[in-house]
């Protein structure tokens, strides 16, 4: 009798990818950027096990958006007190902290639970053009879509 191959923790290769953001529009960018840490692009996608690359994502200051999101778009955050609530527009967290932009339009697109966490730990953003991850020999990953 033939069995489906189930794919187990120890069938999997990790690579190293670097995207430069420079120019790409953030949800696009961002899409792609969660199918590769979360495997997709490999024939040997599971569900249910963390199959996916590591991501450094290089300028991220220098990514683009459409329309009118650079004023209406906005961060929410809460200290827990009462009247703790913070909004951050995304022109303000841009110039204060542009790596969590591209960090929450991922971390919105993987699973929402503990194989999503354990996913997102695989991607490093960087505001400018350098990383500090050269010992793992990255190779350069060109988005198209």
């Amino acid at each position: 009798m033939r069995t489906t191959p189930i794919t187990k923790p120890s069938d999997v290769t990790r690579k190293w990818y670097v995207v430069d953001a420079t120019g790409h529009t953030l949800g696009r960018l961002s899409s792609e950027i969660a199918k590769i840490l979360r495997g997709k692009n490999k024939p040997i996608f599971s569900t249910f096990i963390d199959a996916g690359d590591n991501v450094i994502v290089l300028n991220a200051e220098k990514i683009k958006v459409t329309g009118k999101k650079m004023d209406q778009k906005v961060y929410k955050r809460n200290s827990g007190w009462v009247g703790g609530l913070k909004e951050t527009t995304l022109r303000e967290m841009l110039n204060k902290r542009p790596e969590n932009v591209i960090f929450h339009a991922v971390k919105g697109m993987l699973p929402k639970n503990v194989l999503g966490a354990q996913t997102l730990k695989k991607l490093h953003v960087y505001a400018g053009p350098e990383h500090k991850h050269a010992a793992q020999k990255p190779e350069a990953l060109t988005i198209t879509y």
